[in-house]
């Protein structure tokens, strides 16, 4: 009774893109979670995919998986809109970041802006320029998608298919051998496949501790959208320029860090990304810090968000500040030694834990490689 081709432990984004990419092969798959709802590191980023952002592997995973956003999105009716994605550059060694980026990228990929041109694309007015900006970019296949639904109503759509029993309230104790012990019994499976984040050290102790798995807590802030932004698209700054590979790694990141350091050595402090994520219902999503631990502090100072929210006020020139509506913390799993940790654990398990923080981004190409991968395996119930 509880035997399925496919079983995914973790209804989190990567777990739920992995469920799709069994079902979409005609397996039946099963997912077990421990929650309710989503409530983890799907729900709380920037809902931003930073696809032209990425380099190497996860170029490859991230561009594979965009266009099953946009189908995900359709099937189960949550928001996703292929905006792209805006930097802002305060410098000529930002601009230059992002010209040598653009080098390597492709003109189609950067659309190198002006400050008019940037101005009047954040704000819908052709006359409108940022205070402070030199220029900027447009990262043209970057997507948005809403982190409050896109995971829930993904996982409640996966769920009304046939080939889907998504549990819910569900806790793991053990998986081993296509055998998962739970809360409420015993399921099978042909395969299974862990996908529980930050999580995994409670099932797979020691393949955490080889990777040396820790915590990742974010600071974060909705608030009203300005009044004066106008885009659906997010919106990156300096700080940004240094945590994305595609341009942290540029020769002209070192003038960028050391700008940085001089003029605002408190964004250093707190491991800012200040970026900002709109969100179709007037809000935008404003963070982030990065606090890494084995088990991060749930208590965030005021202090830092003070810093991120200051330095957002000058990006968005909103001198008057925000006005807020929630704060949160984020988490998510973070390795420096392995940041793909997929790993065959043994001849029917597969934990695939994203350990950065990008799984939105290459959640189903990440998918789509791992069910390719285990296909000559399995075989489609009868």
């Amino acid at each position: 009774m509880n035997h399925s081709d496919i079983i995914v432990v973790g209804a989190g984004i990567i777990g739920l893109a992995h469920a799709r990419a069994a079902a979409r092969r005609g397996l039946s798959v099963t997912i077990l979670e421990a929650d309710t709802v989503p409530r983890g590191a799907s729900v709380r980023n920037f809902g931003h995919a930073c696809i032209t952002g990425q380099t190497g592997e996860f170029a490859e995973l991230a561009a594979a998986g965009r266009h099953q956003w946009i189908e995900a999105a359709k099937e189960a009716d949550f928001w996703a809109a292929p905006t792209g994605a805006f930097v802002v550059a305060t410098s000529q060694a930002q601009m230059a970041i992002l010209e040598q980026a653009r080098a390597e990228k492709g003109a189609a990929a950067i659309d190198l802006l002006t400050p008019e041109r940037l101005g009047a694309a954040v704000t819908g007015d052709p006359h409108a320029r940022l205070r402070g900006a030199v220029g900027g970019a447009h990262l043209t296949a970057d997507l948005r998608v809403d982190p409050r639904t896109a995971a829930p109503r993904l996982a409640q759509s996966l769920s009304s298919a046939s080939a889907i029993d998504l549990r819910t309230g569900v806790r793991v104790g053990r998986a081993a051998d296509g055998r998962v012990e739970t809360s409420v019994g015993t399921f099978t499976a042909d395969h299974v496949i862990v996908c529980t984040g930050h999580q995994l050290p409670a099932l797979f102790p020691e393949l955490a501790a080889e990777a040396e798995l820790v915590e990742c807590a974010l600071s974060m802030t909705l608030a009203a959208t300005p009044e004066h932004i106008r885009t659906d698209a997010a919106i990156l700054t300096r700080t940004s320029l240094l945590r994305y590979d595609a341009f942290a790694s540029m020769p002209a990141a070192e003038a960028v860090r050391d700008e940085v350091a001089r003029s605002a050595p408190e964004l250093i402090a707190v491991g800012a990304n200040v970026m900002f994520g709109p969100r179709p219902d007037g809000t935008i999503i404003i963070g982030d810090s990065h606090e890494y631990g084995r088990s991060v502090d749930p208590f965030i100072p005021e202090s830092t968000t003070d810093v991120l929210l200051t330095e957002a006020a000058c990006v968005l020139d909103q001198p008057t500040g925000f006005a807020i509506r929630q704060r949160w913390q984020g988490v998510y799993a973070s390795s420096p030694t392995r940041p793909l940790l997929v790993e065959t654990v043994d001849e029917r398990t597969t934990v695939a834990t994203v350990a950065t923080g990008i799984g939105m981004t290459i959640a189903f190409g990440l998918a789509e490689r791992t069910l390719t991968a285990l296909r000559p395996s399995l075989r489609p119930a009868a």
